[in-house]
């Protein structure tokens, strides 16, 4: 229970604007009436400061900063937006914009910015054409904070005389990898580098500021890993790397061939042995940090915690699962099965390693513990579904506590809970209580078994398992029919070996089908604007998979979904071009 007996509110971005939701006595929700709703259609983010001091959003006019009483204290003029995120503290606001060109302005201008939060002052501008891993990387305290540009990082001391306007230090060789700080006011710095024609790819791990040492402190090197997803624990002392191919050359996985990798600031490293064949759909940390668990295999899917040794501690068995979720205090987990599974959901204690409560939720794209950390939010969002949009807040005995329905031909986008600085919650007592809730309005999928409409109605004693024909008695057989299904003898004469029609190599003789222009892989490396797509396109696929299982996105990557469609049309034109090259040099 809350502190202060003060509930998290939620901010709901929609096709309809920005609004702010707050809870009652009975852990229900009402629109909050002393925030001014902002009925823009053009929200493109909305995102809390990590100690709860601020909320900021983009309009499509300006970005708005308000404190939780919900007033507005500052307006940025960034009507292009697309991105929002605050430094650890609040003390700054970063926006960013798609980064463009024109023939007036070919080299581009500044797409990433710095705020001062209170006062809406720029403090520092640079061009970021990056879409994934745009953002910087913060040092808890503020004092530093790393940019990764192009294939070098930029590190910069705020509380140097320098400050923004230089660099204080820079690590690079780096084309095309990515940068990790860890939490605390003197992280560590993992550097991912891709492997290029053979050469492994390889994770240095360095402590600031010595990283022009001759040895990092710890690094993993590893083959098969076009991309890799870095995790810190809360404490800031080790690391998991969940490494993927962008294709399985074996053909076993559709995502590629993933694997788990762990390396910690005393120079330890290891690979996480997983007992089951079959992707690995979710990974996370135990809040406490001396625990993560992994979802793995084909379905039904295991589940394992971990010590940070990389042993196994406890297996939850077998069961629908694709995504692991620790309530913020570390006592209790869920399990779901969200995406192509029907929305089954577990809660674990794990101080008794003992399963709670087992409930659904069909259709979640979005699941999210309260900071009080004994309730959670799930919600159906557009665009990954765009028919029955809402949100619904469950307590984890699996009781639901509150259900909104968004109307309909209108799209909720995303919901998020309120922030509060550390520690103003206190860990929830765990007990066997079933709570009492609500009856839940969703229409809920039918159990009865699918019967066919050839099958519906049939007259007493006709059989189920013999076409039966309106009009007749049950159990008549046409002979017409009967004739029909019986087999024909072949009385064609057989050909001689002479006579059969010469076959072409490598399959030639099957049909051309229609619309079988399209770029193929080879094409697409060969024009760097297709490739790029490309690359954007399975960006989005993997963040699509990982939304389906259930996974949190933040606003950024939500954000990118919604380019999909304008990376279509654009693929789409460029193919056309280049047919149209094609038919010009064809005599």
């Amino acid at each position: 229970m809350a502190q202060n007996n003060k509930l998290p509110a939620l901010a709901l971005r929609s096709g309809t604007g920005i609004e702010i939701w707050k809870a009652t006595s009975n852990k229900s929700f009402v629109a909050d009436a002393s925030f001014v709703r902002d009925e823009s259609k053009n929200c493109r983010a909305v995102v809390f400061s990590p100690n709860g001091e601020y909320l900021a959003w983009a309009n499509g006019t300006k970005v708005h900063v308000a404190t939780p009483n919900w007033k507005v204290i500052t307006s940025l003029p960034r009507p292009k937006a697309f991105y929002l995120k605050f430094s650890p503290k609040g003390t700054y606001l970063m926006t960013w914009e798609i980064f463009t060109t024109s023939p007036a302005n070919p080299e581009g201008s500044a797409n990433l910015y710095f705020y001062k939060t209170t006062t809406g002052e720029e403090v520092f501008s640079c061009i970021q054409k990056r879409q994934i891993d745009w953002e910087p990387h913060w040092s808890s305290d503020e004092s530093l904070v790393a940019l990764m540009i192009g294939g070098e990082v930029l590190f910069y001391e705020l509380k140097s005389e320098t400050g923004l306007s230089k660099p204080a230090k820079r690590l690079g060789g780096g084309r095309n990898g990515s940068v990790s700080l860890s939490p605390g006011n003197n992280p560590h710095i993992a550097f991912y580098i891709p492997g290029v024609k053979g050469a492994p790819s390889m994770c240095k791990l360095f402590k600031y500021p010595n990283i022009d040492a001759p040895q990092p402190i710890a690094q993993k090197s590893f083959f098969q890993a076009d991309n890799v997803q870095m995790m810190w624990n809360a404490r800031g002392t080790g690391l998991l790397l969940l490494t993927s191919t962008d294709v399985d050359a074996t053909g076993v996985s559709y995502y590629g061939k993933q694997a788990l990798h762990f390396i910690n600031t005393k120079g330890d490293s290891f690979s996480v042995q997983l007992k089951v064949e079959g992707p690995i759909h979710s990974v996370a940390w135990s809040p406490r940090s001396t625990e993560f668990c992994v979802i793995y295999g084909y379905m039904p899917s295991k589940a394992t915690l971990f010590n940070v040794k990389c042993d196994p501690i406890f297996d939850f068995g077998t069961g629908p699962r694709n995504a692991v979720h620790f309530n913020p205090h570390g006592n209790l987990v869920l399990f779901g099965g969200f995406g192509n599974l029907r929305g089954q959901i577990e809660v674990w204690d794990l101080e008794k390693k003992k399963q709670i409560c087992s409930s659904s939720a069909p259709d979640t794209t979005q699941l999210e513990w309260s900071p009080t950390g004994d309730f959670y939010v799930t919600a159906t969002c557009a665009p990954r579904l765009r028919i029955g949009n809402g949100f619904k807040v469950w307590h984890y005995s699996g009781a639901l506590l509150h259900e909104t329905l968004w109307p309909e031909k209108q799209e909720l986008w995303e919901v998020q809970w309120q922030t509060f600085p550390p520690e103003t919650f206190k860990a929830p007592v765990v007990t066997g209580e079933k709570v009492v809730g609500i009856q839940s309005s969703t229409p809920q999928a039918s159990k009865a078994k699918y019967v066919p409409p050839s099958l519906r109605n049939l007259p007493a004693g006709a059989d189920p398992d013999e076409k039966y024909i309106p009009g007749l008695p049950p159990g008549y057989k046409s002979s017409s029919a009967g004739a029909k299904n019986q087999r024909k003898p072949n009385n064609r004469p057989q050909t001689t070996t002479g006579e059969q029609k010469q076959q072409k190599p490598n399959g030639q003789n099957r049909p051309e089908t229609a619309g079988n222009n399209t770029e193929d892989a080879s094409k697409s490396e060969k024009d760097p604007k297709l490739a790029k797509i490309h690359k954007k396109l399975r960006e989005i696929r993997i963040l699509k998979d990982k939304q389906e299982k259930g996974e949190k996105l933040d606003g950024n990557q939500k954000q990118k979904l919604e380019l999909e469609q304008s990376l279509v049309k654009e693929l789409n034109e460029l193919k056309l071009a280049h047919k149209a090259q094609k038919a010009q040099k064809t005599p």
